[in-house]
């Protein structure tokens, strides 16, 4: 039995009360909890936090695991509702996290967050959001803006403008450091906003040119493909057309006319011989003749 869990949830989420955490009635049911745990789950998600506070994110990430195991386990569960403590004991948290979201729901998409955010921003979900965050930070606006999801510091007016309607209707207290922040901070904030907007810039251009390329691989491939399969074709119908079919005939001539030839210049050859040699007799008997007389 251990109250280490709980104790890990108040100093991560500013609360040890499971079902004010995933905002659900204690009487919630199995389904009920899972959304809720997707819902939240999507806020944490290590995916969606700067390089430098992917550690926090993944750590918020096991440990929102954790606690819903505990809600979706009846035993857990009834343990503790009635003493208000956890059994967390045997789990292997090096892995147990990852494959229990993946088990739960589809891997996350871009089109998931985009859907999500617009359903969120906006909505009395991120208002209470906003409020726990200012009270957990105390006013302190680079902890809202680590904490509420999708805050940025272009959302800044928007939500001062809440945290200024939850003051005035007195559910929050007007703390300094939201109130009067002081500029140099503002500054830094701003600016590392700025260069971590330009990053993700840049990884999304280039995570979009590897897409495009990729595409293009394919389709050169495809063409590739579509080009072989004519040559083929083309090949087969010569063969068709001229190949085997037809091919023992004209051989056969070529070999006929080729021997016809051949025979040909033999007699040619031959009666151009006996010619010569009827020649050269007949002057032989001319020039015995002529030594005669």
């Amino acid at each position: 039995m251990s109250k280490g869990l709980l104790n890990t949830c108040e100093e991560l989420y500013g609360t040890k009360d499971l079902y004010e955490l995933f905002s659900i009635d204690k009487k919630a049911s199995e389904q009920e909890i899972k959304k809720a745990y997707y819902r939240l789950s999507l806020k944490t998600h290590p995916d969606r936090v700067p390089e430098d506070d992917k550690q926090t994110a993944t750590e918020r990430f096991k440990v929102l695991s954790k606690l819903y195991s505990v809600l979706a386990d009846k035993d857990k569960r009834a343990l503790y509702d009635e003493r208000g403590i956890v059994d967390d004991e045997g789990e292997n948290e090096a892995d147990t996290w990852k494959l229990r979201w993946q088990n739960l729901f589809k891997p996350l998409t871009d089109e998931d967050i985009d859907n999500f955010m617009k359903s969120y921003v906006g909505s009395e979900l991120e208002r209470t959001d906003i409020k726990k965050a200012y009270l957990n930070g105390r006013g302190c606006i680079n902890y809202m803006n680590q904490t509420v999801p999708f805050m940025s510091c272009e959302d800044e007016p928007r939500v001062a403008k809440i945290v200024q309607e939850l003051i005035d209707a007195g559910e929050v207290p007007a703390y300094d450091a939201f109130l009067k922040e002081p500029k140099a901070k503002r500054d830094r904030r701003h600016k590392k906003y700025a260069r971590e907007a330009k990053l993700a810039s840049e990884v999304k251009r280039q995570r979009d040119e590897e897409s495009e390329l990729s595409s293009l691989r394919k389709q050169l491939a495809v063409r590739n493909q579509e080009r072989k399969g004519t040559f083929e074709s083309m090949i087969a119908s010569l063969e068709a057309r001229y190949g085997s079919a037809n091919g023992d005939d004209d051989e056969e001539e070529f070999v006929l006319a080729s021997s016809k030839k051949s025979r040909s210049s033999s007699a040619k050859k031959a009666k151009t011989t006996t010619a010569k040699t009827a020649t050269a007799a007949k002057g032989t008997r001319k020039s015995t003749r002529t030594a005669k007389s």
